[in-house]
């Protein structure tokens, strides 16, 4: 045999024990594993919520038990914490989406769920359980669905008729708005039609406002809807339809984990594409615009007021926004502003890239049409500064970097006091100065601390000296 041929299979040998050096204690650990679990179950009570059980077998105590529910749009797990089992053995853990105290679900919404144990210190592990899925479904009727090429239509009152027409308006609406906006939409939609208000709202959940008559889910690709079935040709049927619809569609148009439309432009764009920028809307912003009440669209970006006025007027001025969009830039310029928004651009960003101005230029501009001034901010406004104690100044002294120290009243200022002879009334932490000015006493003790420092360590240095 050759020296190279030797030299090849003691490499090979060297090799070979290498890899069962390596896979040896995963085996070990595999085999002897302190934590195993079960296949999971859940159980979804419209309502109440839904339960979570999954077989354990631990043979270490546990430091930590986590239930991790993943609900659709979120970018991680809720986190629900459980009691660890007390004993060591096997058993069975569960946990629970409570309704009203984890968070309210709408129907059709469906979530995974998974259990993860943590052993205790020293040799901390962290073992996590299969997934399990589950539906939270509205189970207090006996639901009729149709299906066409885009939605499912689910209804418990009226005919087939009316399931026939409820699909033929949304999935044209689906249709129209896809086009116009350049995407194609490849996951279906489910549309649920209520025919009365209470359960319509115990489906939504307490915050749902009163004047609300859909709503558009796009993290479930659901769509909620009340109409009875005697209303289902009524005109505004297949405004509010479309209206809902718009919202699932413009969600595809710009779906990124980073940046959403800005809200004014997202319900503006579904006002305008079902019912157009109307005469009712139209009135209501020029009353406002005369009487100083418009609201900034700055001010429109996340939730709109409560009070109906305003309401109903945030929609009216996103319309209007939208409106001016079209008339000054043109439709395709509309279409090119919602999917500048899909890169994650800011407001800024997305207008000058689309509209070749920024969000402040184009929000003047629509002002100046309208004949209105720039709306006041309103909100919170700092407090108005307190009362002196007695012999105290409210001047502001400079700070060395050129600004200054703010008077009492002001978070984080110092306070400075007056340049005359000490009051009687002045606070403890003042000693008075021979010329009239003060010293913090705290300046003082560091001082002094300082300078003892330096002569204690000048004399250990002296002392160590040859």
């Amino acid at each position: 045999m050759s020296a190279v041929r030797r030299g090849f299979l003691v490499v090979v040998a060297i090799t070979a024990l290498a890899a069962l050096t390596i896979r040896a204690p995963a085996a070990v650990a595999a085999a002897d594993a302190p934590v195993s679990f079960g296949t999971p179950q859940a159980t979804a009570t419209f309502g109440q919520g839904i339960q979570f059980t999954v077989p354990l077998d631990t043979s270490v105590a546990l430091q930590r038990l986590e239930l991790l529910v993943h609900v659709p749009g979120s970018l991680g797990p809720v986190v629900l914490e459980l009691a660890p089992p007390t004993e060591t053995g096997h058993t069975t853990v569960q946990g629970s989406w409570r309704l009203g105290r984890d968070g309210h679900l709408v129907p059709n919404t469906r979530l995974r769920a998974e259990f993860r144990a943590t052993t205790a210190a020293p040799d901390e592990k962290v073992v996590v359980s299969p997934s399990v899925d589950v539906a939270y479904e509205d189970t207090r009727f006996t639901w009729q669905t149709v299906s066409g090429d885009l939605m499912t239509v689910h209804w418990y009152m009226g005919d087939a008729a009316f399931g026939r027409r409820a699909l033929e308006i949304g999935e044209k609406a689906v249709r129209d708005n896809a086009a116009l906006l350049g995407v194609t939409e490849t996951d279906r939609i489910d549309f649920y039609v209520y025919s009365s208000e209470p359960p319509f709202r115990d489906a939504l959940g307490p915050g749902t406002r009163e004047n609300v008559g859909g709503q558009a889910h796009p993290d479930i690709r659901t769509l909620f809807a009340l109409i009875t079935p005697a209303e289902i040709d009524a005109p505004w049927v297949s405004v509010v339809v479309p209206h809902e619809l718009t919202h699932l569609v413009v969600d595809t148009a710009v779906k990124n984990p980073y940046r959403f439309l800005p809200r004014w432009l997202n319900e503006g764009v579904a006002v305008y594409l079902s019912q157009g920028y109307t005469a009712t809307d139209r009135s209501a912003v020029d009353e406002a615009a005369k009487g100083g009440r418009l609201m900034p669209l700055e001010a429109l970006t996340g939730e709109f007021p409560t009070a109906f006025e305003r309401f109903t007027l945030a929609y009216a001025e996103s319309a209007s926004a939208v409106s001016d969009i079209v008339a000054t830039d043109g439709r395709d310029k509309l279409v090119a502003l919602i999917r500048a928004y899909h890169d994650g651009l800011t407001d800024d960003e997305a207008f000058t890239r689309a509209l070749g101005r920024d969000f402040g230029a184009f929000e003047a501009g629509w002002l100046q049409g309208l004949g209105a001034v720039a709306p006041v901010a309103e909100g919170p406004r700092p407090a108005p500064a307190g009362p002196l104690p007695p012999g105290w100044a409210a001047a502001s002294v400079a700070s060395p970097a050129g600004g200054s120290f703010g008077t009492a009243g002001n978070s984080g200022s110092a306070r400075v006091a007056g340049t005359g002879p000490p009051d009687a009334g002045a606070p403890a932490s003042v000693a008075p100065r021979t010329d009239g000015s003060t010293i913090p006493v705290a300046a003082l003790g560091g001082l002094v601390v300082v300078v003892a420092f330096l002569v204690l360590f000048a004399r250990v240095r002296a002392r160590r000296r040859p």
